[in-house]
């Protein structure tokens, strides 16, 4: 495994707390393995296009099979990457059908990572939900971190939608998924496991 990415969530940044403990977990730990974490665009019109070209631009993503992390929007997108190209993915309080939850947060909003000022339009909702994946080729492919104190997304959801893989429910915690850099090394284990 020579990378991994990393994808964040809707309204958050590279610079994100578990972005950062990921990149500094991986300097200490794997100095071998590279952090790929860009910044996805708030423009969910965009969001297509700007992964494949990430994939086209840095083919090693896919060349030893992919190894990506997502957290929130970011879990939701990883989904659609392994579905459509194998390889592993661990997910953080992932949004299962973020197409539904966004609808009320139509309107303009401010990144309070980068400060970028955009507006959430109802046909931007369609392009969220074109990487919808009802059905899981192979569950197995993926580990979910999951809190039911999450304020934001109700985890049964998730925990639904993952039946069949490796699934972790902690008793409190929120969106942010609390205590998150503990789970660290189970995330590398899960990751460097074989390609299914």
């Amino acid at each position: 495994m020579n990378c991994i990415l990393y994808l964040h969530g809707f309204l958050s940044s590279p610079h994100s707390i578990k972005a950062q403990q990921t990149r500094a977990y991986l300097q200490n730990q794997h100095p071998d393995v590279e952090f790929i974490c860009p910044e996805l665009s708030n423009s969910p019109a965009r969001l297509a296009a700007q992964l494949n070209d990430l994939l086209t631009q840095q083919p090693k993503i896919l060349t030893q099979g992919l190894r990506v992390i997502g957290s929130s929007m970011g879990g939701y997108l990883a989904t659609w990457l392994v579905e459509q190209f194998g390889g592993r993915a661990v997910l953080i309080n992932p949004a299962v059908k973020p197409f539904e939850l966004l609808q009320d947060y139509l309107g303009e909003h401010e990144n309070p990572y980068t400060n970028k000022r955009f507006i959430l339009r109802s046909d931007d909702i369609d392009h969220i939900r074109d990487f919808y994946q009802p059905v899981l080729a192979n569950p197995q492919r993926y580990h979910v971190l999951l809190q039911t104190g999450d304020e934001t997304l109700d985890y049964r959801l998730a925990a639904a939608h993952y039946e069949g893989a490796s699934v972790c429910i902690e008793q409190g915690g929120d969106h942010s998924f609390v205590g998150y850099e503990d789970h660290l090394g189970e995330i590398m284990r899960f990751l460097q496991g074989r390609q299914d």
